[in-house]
């Protein structure tokens, strides 16, 4: 089934090209016939050059790469910015800088001057300084952000570029050919489709037909970025699962072979060391209770003679004193 639908495309106007005497003699096989002097393309080449467009951009988004957006004509520019902003892409709508591309360097120094003067602006240091130093400062402000607010959050040059109006974007054209940067674009019968790696050939003027056409382009852009997301989130299951799951570690993976090979020398060597510990300490702890008894039997002992020995010392003693009595009486 084809991306846009044939009664689309009649309706906005995007079989009407530009007049006889204007045209390019490279377009001559995407036209179909002249009417009032004025060539009609042939929509079922134009249609199907939009589903191999829509193709391209979508898988190179999901292959992780960006499109630029380029359309600097008056009718083009608030569809451009509309259509790349929906599908989170960077864009140019003002003057196409040259070397935006092949010195891509510089213009991000640019993009950082900006980011920079954003930050004193905003902290209150424009304050510090003079009115005219600020009015200065201010201008360029503007300046870099009308020239550079599409491209500030493109970190890197675009895997590819799409772009309105051939003719007038031809400095871009010609940059991502040095780069050998794909081009898609709209092509119409007065340009030049030999420099283009994906022709489009459509009206590039009328405003309905540059919105039906960049609206696909975007939408294949947010078809690849959810196709990225997707990937991730299949990429990131396997964690998920394996962290889910709770398993206890063995001796083997815990440690390792030279620590298990020592445990097991150890073991072959004192294999019931601790039994025979056990063993020997109750066996101590018996001796020491039967020497514990011995020895209080042994202490009552003691004490019982000591109370004899020292009564029979009381005895004697009496007797010594009774006799000393009758002495000193018989004298």
């Amino acid at each position: 089934m084809a991306v846009v639908p044939m009664k689309a495309l009649l309706e906005s106007g995007v079989h009407f090209g530009h007049r006889t005497h204007k045209w390019h003699p490279s377009m001559k096989p995407y036209i179909f016939t002249e009417r009032n002097g004025i060539h009609i393309i042939d929509l079922q080449k134009t249609s199907k050059a939009l589903d191999q467009a829509f193709n391209v951009v979508r898988d190179n988004v999901a292959n992780g790469g960006n499109i630029l957006f380029v359309g600097t004509k008056r009718q083009a520019q608030e569809t451009i910015q509309l259509e790349a902003q929906r599908c989170s892409m960077p864009y140019v709508t003002a003057r196409w800088l040259g070397g935006m591309l092949t010195n891509w360097r510089t213009i991000r120094q640019r993009i950082n001057e900006l980011d920079r003067l954003e930050r004193m602006r905003d902290s209150g240091d424009f304050g510090r300084i003079t009115k005219k130093e600020a009015l200065i400062l201010t201008r360029e402000i503007e300046r870099l952000e009308g020239l550079l607010a599409g491209v500030r959050k493109m970190a890197r040059v675009p895997e590819m570029i799409f772009v309105v109006d051939v003719a007038r974007e031809f400095t871009a054209i010609h940059e991502a050919n040095l780069l050998k940067i794909p081009v898609v674009a709209m092509v119409d019968t007065n340009c030049d489709p030999s420099k283009v790696d994906y022709v489009i050939p459509s009206n590039d003027d009328a405003i309905r037909a540059i919105k039906l056409v960049v609206g696909k382009i975007a939408d294949a852009a947010m078809e690849g970025l959810g196709m990225r997301k997707e990937e991730v989130v299949e990429e990131m299951a396997p964690y998920a699962r394996v962290s889910a799951e709770e398993y206890e570690l063995s001796d083997e993976e815990l440690l390792g072979e030279a620590t298990l090979a020592k445990l097991s020398s150890q073991a072959r060597e004192y294999p019931n060391e601790d039994e025979e510990v056990e063993e020997g300490s109750e066996d101590e702890v018996d001796e020491a209770a039967l020497s514990d008894e011995d020895s209080d039997e042994s202490s009552d002992d003691k004490v019982s003679s000591d109370d004899e020995e020292s009564g029979d010392e009381e005895v004697s003693v009496d007797d010594e004193v009774s006799s000393d009595d009758t002495e000193d009486e018989q004298e």
